[in-house]
């Protein structure tokens, strides 16, 4: 299972089954929702972008080979003369990667902060004396508009109901219960926790982790096992692929909401069977991300219910980046195509996007989540969520409800919706090449070349904007890009400063690939972004 996405696409598309005349085909509307934009990588910019990694690759030969002959100092980790006999610690294209790639641009990365992750950050800035092999303090601090956090609704706060409602539970429970849900790790806060989420999404029962990560790696091996089949989307998170790893079910990787190609996967393997058996299935499953975190893609969610019920298959939704950002109400990707809830076996979600908080929740019929408590390795051997994490969720969930009785948790969602609308319009018909769904609050910008790439990063930081930016290996070589996350908490006038910003480094770096959309300057379609957020 690739974590990474194949060859680009057309641009606007729907990757609908050309087969859908059955009675649960998707409704216009919801057809019109599933269109994407993945505009082709332009071929002088992809051929650009290879030959700067073959002269990255060369020069990091040459520079091993001096390493080598110690005519460079080696400071990298290595191997002890006196370990030279066991298995290597490090070796292969990751190493070599990491040392002569990586290294140059590794002050975009890991850059630590000293503030809470709101709509501005405080960074603390650093400095290298040995190009990028260690980082100093400097004690100077600089404070950035954030667009990097998954701080979707804005509850990223050390003040308000939410914060005041957390002290209060430390003042209770403490900081943590010191035990696993299976012994004495439970407290009334996780049992209400559980049931405001069921009845938030839907399902009869939900449980909830400590840690979103393992609430898809440890959780998708009770769920199925040998003799199951797994089809998985290939722009799957890691966690998913981790959890499917560990099922012993038979993993099939179909092209990201490609349609047709999920569905000739499912005739093939019901007509097949089981590897060298050739026995039915004990139980087909498939795994979706409501939203794709790289690209700012959807799920095609009505044609995978509608194949599903056609073949008899289930199906595990991963809401991580949906659930509280996207829907009328922030009930997630469900909500926001109008499906049934009940159409989708297993929804799971994590609380450390929409509700800024940590931890992760599983949701579906009790049967289920019943065996998920008995026989989860979370919740048997992993410590219990923090009660006070507990608390931040419920506080945040009970405001996106409206169960507080007042209308900010609908403020908060319209907001983030108009503000994604606005900023992915701007970037669009600046003439940047944007990929992914209008309704995702995540806006990845495609930059292409690596050593643009990090230039990006350093020139938006210098003029106070904090973003985050991604590259080879978690992306295809030749898809480098900017990834902006967008937040109900950042203002117009915060957003204006950021996309001037971008237009100004497009300028100097020459970003503006877009074959669709004619380079212009952001004060030439602030006007149009205005209006089209408007209509959100």
């Amino acid at each position: 299972m690739k974590a990474t996405r194949g060859p680009v696409v057309p641009q606007a598309r729907s990757n609908r089954s050309s087969e859908s005349n059955d009675a649960t085909a998707p409704t216009k509307a919801q057809q019109q929702m599933t269109q994407e934009e993945f505009e082709p990588t332009p071929f002088w910019v992809a051929f650009a972008t290879y030959f700067s990694y073959v002269m990255l690759f060369l020069f990091g030969l040459l520079r091993d080979a001096l390493r080598a002959n110690n005519i460079e100092e080696v400071k990298s980790a290595k191997e002890l003369d006196k370990l030279k006999d066991f298995t290597s610690l490090y070796h292969g294209f990751e190493s070599f990667f990491t040392r002569n790639m990586y290294r140059r641009v590794r002050d975009c990365f890991n850059r630590p902060i000293c503030s809470v992750p709101g709509a501005t950050l405080t960074l603390v800035e650093r400095r290298t004396d040995d190009y990028g092999w260690t980082f100093t303090a400097t004690g100077e601090k600089k404070e950035c508009i954030n667009l990097g956090s998954y701080n979707y609704l804005g509850f990223a706060e050390n003040h308000g109901p939410c914060a005041d409602a957390t002290i209060e539970a430390i003042k209770t429970f403490g900081v943590t219960g010191s035990s696993s849900r299976a012994d004495l790790g439970t407290t009334t806060l996780h049992r209400r926790l559980e049931t405001s989420v069921a009845r938030f999404v839907g399902k009869e029962d939900a449980v909830v982790f400590g840690m979103g990560f393992a609430t898809n790696s440890t959780n998708m091996p009770v769920l199925v096992d040998k003799g199951c089949l797994l089809l998985s989307d290939e722009l799957n998170h890691a966690s998913l692929v981790l959890g499917a790893r560990l099922t012993g079910a038979t993993i099939k990787v179909f092209r990201h909401n490609d349609m047709e190609h999920l569905e000739g996967l499912l005739r093939s393997s019901i007509i097949e069977g089981q590897p060298r058996t050739g026995r039915a299935w004990k139980k087909i499953l498939i795994v979706v991300e409501g939203v794709y975190s790289m690209e700012g893609s959807l799920v095609n969610l009505p044609d995978v219910i509608r194949l599903k019920k056609k073949y008899g298959a289930y199906v595990y939704l991963d809401e991580a980046h949906s659930i509280g950002a996207l829907g009328p109400t922030g009930r997630g990707v469900v909500e926001h195509f109008g499906c049934d809830v009940n159409d989708v076996d297993i929804m799971m979600g994590t609380f450390t996007k929409s509700f800024g908080a940590a931890g992760g929740y599983i949701a579906a019929d009790k049967a289920i989540i019943d065996s998920l408590r008995a026989h989860s390795h979370s919740q048997r051997y992993a410590t219990a969520m923090a009660p006070p994490v507990a608390q931040q969720i419920l506080s945040a969930l009970a405001i996106i409800s409206g169960e507080d009785g007042t209308t900010r948790g609908q403020e908060r969602i319209r907001a983030l919706a108009r503000n994604s609308a606005y900023f992915r319009q701007a970037a669009q018909k600046m003439g940047f090449i944007v990929y992914g769904n209008d309704a995702s609050p995540i806006v990845p910008v495609l930059i292409y070349h690596p050593a643009k790439n990090a230039a990006l990063s350093r020139m938006m930081k210098d003029r106070g904007v904090a973003i985050v930016v991604v590259g080879y290996p978690a992306t295809p070589i030749v898809e480098s890009r900017a990834r902006f996350c967008i937040s109900a908490a950042h203002t117009r006038e915060q957003l204006d400063h950021c996309l001037q910003a971008l237009d100004e480094c497009a300028g100097l770096l020459g970003l503006k690939y877009s074959l669709v959309h004619p380079p212009r300057s952001f004060a030439d379609v602030k006007a149009i972004a205005h209006e089209a957020s408007a209509l959100v």
